[in-house]
């Protein structure tokens, strides 16, 4: 057994502690520092010469100079296996239920328990066999977790091809118990367990290939899937001031998107809006399965109330599980929740380093790691021929709902879609309070191009002739920009907003998106000939009302059939008008 490699702190500065040591130390090494019977993780984030700087994971009241800091020479890493579904962690991967029974309300500093229980049996049933050539990555077998086949496979570190020189019999088997033993070229064995450990911030790159993320990821929300698509393996960005609805949006997404797999990632989240999910989700029934929504979920909790260092952690934490069960040919979604807070962090620690600012004080290499999260989204083709992708979708809370600040822009620079909220469409009730004139997606929708450009065109002379109107008044617009006005306002209502709160207007799949826009878009197209202004807002109105009634309508049922019918023969009322018009 190695000897301890033991340090001394020097210095105190917040969530910062400098080290001084005789030996040697690895940047990204974990230590921790020996407090009476405490022992406080920590990362060392800067070497110079024979002293490191690190940033604690928790608080750091109370320690002082001279204090010991043990060097583990392992990376931060987490645990790997069957047990994650339907877990709430925080940052460093510690259960907190399981923390909370053991410390009461308030968490104590320094406890650090096993993320998947060591204890628990899992039935194992073989895929390979004696003789077999695999890599890393490859299935050796399977167990079953919560609806899934949850795969046991090849570590990851693993380099180059391996013989399988013994599979264990299918039965039940802890995570600490081989299940496979594999022999590579030059004849070392290697044991795999159900388990395995991996470093956060190096991405799992198991695969054979990374493609070019195409086909649509429907999240049931229709300004997304029809006018700013997300893809699968994409990314997208929704920044917007506080209380716009941005972390509502994300339970909406996670709940009713089509994806296999979602994890949510409190990154300095409010105690509030975190406690208000913990709360919700484990009642929530998933539509899809019927079966409780956390059964597919991993939450990840590091509310801005705990020490600031963690959120860096959480952020990595979540997408190295999200890229685990990308490896099992899973479509997963990564929800951060704030990266806003996460970039506080970094500045924070940047600050504490003396690091050279850039804009705002926020570090330099802000830009670069905030690329470097969002890169580690993508489709790949798996060694066995299948496909697994990670959607990353990450909030931003720029102060003042200012979209010019640094972590805003950097962001924007690297994701493949904008959901920008607005405090006007918030504040007037406009949900989801994306502003669809200043958002924007690189993606192919699954509706026809041409309809949602004509959509967007709409929806910009409805915008226009509304400030113009705010000049010189409703009287001396023409009719014409008017009924443009009252078309785009239309729009807007009854297709751009839902419901939440209505069980069949929460979510649109698909199908009924395509359809029900189509037949918006013939409205839009639509010559009308009114009389005067009162008679158009009076059509546009009962319109209006009649489309909300068929949005609550179940799709392809009789109450969806007959509002349809009762829309089309209201929209034939004008040109009779104007045929009676014209014949008197």
């Amino acid at each position: 057994m190695e000897p301890k490699r033991i340090g001394h702190i020097t210095k105190i500065n917040g969530n910062m502690v400098t080290v001084e040591f005789e030996d040697f130390v690895v940047q990204n090494e974990v230590a921790y520092i020996l407090h009476g019977k405490e022992r406080l993780k920590s990362e060392i984030i800067r070497v110079r010469g024979k002293s490191a700087e690190m940033q604690v994971y928790e608080s750091t009241g109370g320690l002082k100079v001279g204090e010991d800091v043990e060097l583990t020479g392992e990376l931060l890493s987490v645990e790997l296996g069957p047990g994650l579904l339907g877990q709430i962690f925080d940052g460093l991967q510690n259960p907190l239920p399981n923390l909370a029974e053991q410390c009461g309300f308030f968490l104590k500093r320094g406890i650090y328990l096993e993320a998947l229980p060591d204890d628990a049996k899992w039935d194992f049933t073989a895929i390979a066999k004696k003789g077999d050539i695999v890599r890393s990555g490859s299935k050796l077998g399977f167990v079953t977790e919560k609806i899934f086949k949850h795969f046991i496979m090849v570590p990851f570190g693993l380099k180059g091809s391996f013989e399988v020189a013994h599979m264990a019999e299918n039965g039940e088997y802890t995570l600490k118990q081989p299940i496979a033993g594999l022999k590579d070229g030059a004849g070392k064995p290697h044991q795999v367990f159900m388990q395995q450990i991996w470093p956060v911030k190096v991405p799992i790159q198991a695969y054979s290939e990374k493609l070019k993320p195409q086909e649509s990821l429907v999240t049931k929300m229709r300004i997304i899937d029809s006018l700013f698509p997300v893809a699968r393996g994409g990314t997208y960005c929704i920044p917007g001031p506080f209380g716009a609805g941005k972390t509502v949006l994300q339970q909406l997404t996670s709940r009713h998107a089509e994806v296999d797999i979602v994890i949510i990632a409190a990154c300095g989240e409010r105690a509030g809006e975190v406690v208000e999910t913990l709360k919700t989700f484990p009642d929530i029934t998933d539509p899809r399965t019927g079966r409780p929504l956390i059964d597919r979920t991993v939450i990840i909790c590091n509310t801005s109330s705990m020490p600031v260092a963690a959120r860096e952690s959480s952020v990595y934490t979540a997408v190295t599980i999200a890229e685990y069960y990308r490896q099992m040919g899973l479509n997963v979604l990564l929800l951060a929740d704030s990266t806003s807070r996460w970039a506080q962090a970094m500045r924070e620690m940047s600050g504490r380093l003396e690091e050279i600012p850039g804009e705002e004080a926020f570090p330099a290499y802000l830009e670069s790691r905030i690329a470097s999260f969002y890169e580690r989204a993508g489709l790949v083709r798996l060694h066995d021929g299948t496909t697994g992708s990670v959607t990353i979708g990450g909030t931003v809370s720029p102060a003042g709902g200012n979209f010019e600040e640094p972590v805003t822009q950097s962001t924007l620079k690297v994701v493949g879609a904008f959901h920008g909220l607005s405090r006007e469409r918030s504040d007037a009730r406009r949900y989801p309070a994306i502003d669809p004139l200043i958002s924007w997606s690189k993606y192919e929708s699954f509706v026809d191009p041409s309809h949602v450009q004509g959509g967007h065109s709409i929806l910009r002379k409805s915008h226009n002739v509304s400030q113009m109107m705010k000049v010189i008044g409703e009287e001396g617009t023409s009719l014409e920009d008017y009924i443009d006005y009252l078309k785009g306002e239309f729009f807007d209502f009854v297709y751009l907003q839902q419901n939440a709160f209505d069980e069949v207007d929460e979510s649109t799949d698909a199908e009924r998106q395509s359809y029900i826009f189509n037949f918006i878009h013939n409205i839009l197209e639509a010559k009308f000939d009114f009389e005067d202004k009162e008679k158009a807002l009076h059509f546009f109105q009962r319109l209006r009302q009649q489309f909300r009634g068929w949005n609550s309508a179940a799709w392809k049922t009789d109450e969806f059939d007959k509002i349809e019918k009762e829309i089309s023969s209201l929209l034939e009322e004008p040109q009779r008008s104007a045929k009676e018009t014209k014949g008197a």
